[in-house]
């Protein structure tokens, strides 16, 4: 490439990153005009068909719409075709405004069923308190000193021989970080190998704070649909080979929201793909150990010999959230940017939480707490599926997770569904805001495992009521 064709195309991605810097930090607000092409041509002293070309890829990416003989605006995260309004409503507001869940956590419920977290009651907290007493014994400097940045190295090699074992596949130690949580892990790899305008493949519906994040960074986000089967493998192929994305974003396991489980050929064949067009895997394994009948297949990562793989698994929604405790799993020379990151963010995380969680996640009590909370979890799945058969709405029973996708008639509205259920201190987490695309959606996610099983079949009968007395 001539050193001419190096620079336009230099000056036309800095024009494009200009812009979507100015609009992801919401300095440029919805349907604002944004400068003409020859005022910012001017601006920054360059050709006019330069910036042109970056508003058209700008256009074409839903980033901003033209008038004719107007001008760019700034589009809209929101399809705003609802003849209802609910700026009354100050959680729906926020929620049909920003698409984010903390709106919707924030509202004072007594059924809850957006909270993808255990009931604090199912777990062990007196036992905890017992361990941390024992954990000052054995570390009495704990609170003195810093973690290393990658994590204690006595509960990395812990968790290397859990997995070994687990998985029978071979790393070491150094090959595993130690993070405060899962959503600090994606934010840290987002931050890691993600730029403006890179394409990102996500499955469709995903988890909400995972699209935030890598929307955050100015990913170009590319939507594979997830089915009770898996993938369309050919679809994520074609994908693959035309956008040539960095990553691709997966939650295979008891996937958030709709409780699918991929298949141990999908895996194989979805590796063979990441592997051939040079696409990171990025594998969110929240939820493994919470299954009912029998055990989901193994990791994405244990098919891995290429390390196209990078593996987060969260031990926090069935041990203790309070200790935010994640692992990372990757290749050395993907480790070792993943730390310069995690050295930015926090410089290592707490070491008292991570003595206290090694010293549990050792101890026989662990898998008798897990053997409990699945036939808890069970139990109260089966209580909500019960509660719900009554209204011909659909979904696909998980074999483990923490929820229920639930598929509404057509003609409901979410929105307005989520509004009245609020006022009869119900929540839920409308499905629009697992979209990547953030696209009207008939499906709503219910979580099970927040409530208790009287909750449940009071609150889902209040639901169901709500629903009917809108279908009127």
């Amino acid at each position: 490439m001539s050193k001419a064709l190096q620079n336009e195309d230099y000056l036309f991605k800095k024009v494009y990153d200009y812009v979507l810097h100015r609009i992801e930090r919401n300095e440029w607000k919805e349907h604002e005009k944004i400068p003409s092409v020859r005022q910012l041509a001017l601006e920054m002293n360059i050709h006019r068909l330069t910036v042109l070309k970056a508003y058209r890829l700008l256009k074409q990416h839903d980033k901003v719409y033209v008038k004719d003989k107007v001008g760019y605006f700034v589009q809209s995260d929101l399809t705003k075709n609802s003849e209802l309004s609910y700026q009354d409503n100050p959680i729906i507001s926020a929620y049909v405004q920003k698409n984010h869940l903390s709106e919707i956590h924030q509202s004072p419920v007594s059924y809850n069923f957006s909270q993808a977290l255990i009931d604090p009651n199912l777990l062990p907290n007196h036992y905890f308190s017992d361990y941390v007493k024992k954990v000052f014994d054995l570390y009495p400097k704990v609170l003195a000193t810093y973690s290393t940045v990658q994590g204690d190295l006595e509960l990395r090699e812990a968790l290397t021989h859990y997995f070994i074992n687990q998985y029978k596949t071979h790393f070491k130690a150094d090959d595993l970080l130690i993070t405060s949580g899962s959503q600090q892990a994606i934010h840290i790899i987002a931050q890691t190998f993600i730029k403006p305008r890179d394409v990102v493949l996500f499955e469709r519906p995903s988890y909400s704070a995972a699209i935030d994040i890598f929307r955050a960074q100015g990913a170009h986000i590319v939507t594979v649909d997830i089915h009770p089967e898996g993938y369309d493998l050919n679809q994520v192929e074609y994908f693959m080979k035309q956008y040539k994305p960095r990553l691709f974003y997966v939650n295979p396991t008891f996937h958030n929201p709709t409780g699918y489980t991929v298949s141990v050929e999908q895996r194989k064949r979805l590796i063979e793909l990441a592997e051939q067009y040079r696409c990171l895997l990025i594998e969110d394994d929240a939820y493994h150990d919470i299954y009912f009948d029998y055990a989901p297949p193994p990791p994405l990562y244990t098919f891995d010999t290429a390390g196209t793989v990078i593996y987060i698994r969260s031990f926090c929604k069935y041990i203790s959230p309070g200790l935010r405790i994640a692992t990372v799993i990757c290749q050395p020379s993907l480790m070792n940017l993943l730390l310069t990151e995690k050295s930015l963010a926090d410089n290592g995380s707490p070491l008292l939480n991570q003595k206290i969680f090694l010293h549990y996640f050792s101890s026989l009590r662990l898998q008798q707490h897990l053997e409990k909370i699945r036939i808890a979890l069970q139990i109260r799945k089966e209580i909500m599926e019960e509660e719900l058969a009554v209204t011909g709405w659909q979904w696909v029973s998980p074999n483990g997770g923490l929820n229920l996708w639930v598929q509404l008639p057509d003609l409901l509205s979410t929105e307005l569904l989520l509004s009245k259920s609020i006022e009869q201190s119900i929540s839920f987490v409308p499905g629009q805001i697992c979209n990547p695309l953030k696209q009207q959606s008939s499906w709503i996610r219910l979580s099970y495992s927040y409530v208790n099983e009287k909750q449940i079949r009071e609150g889902i009968k209040k639901l169901v009521a709500v629903a009917q007395s809108l279908a009127t």
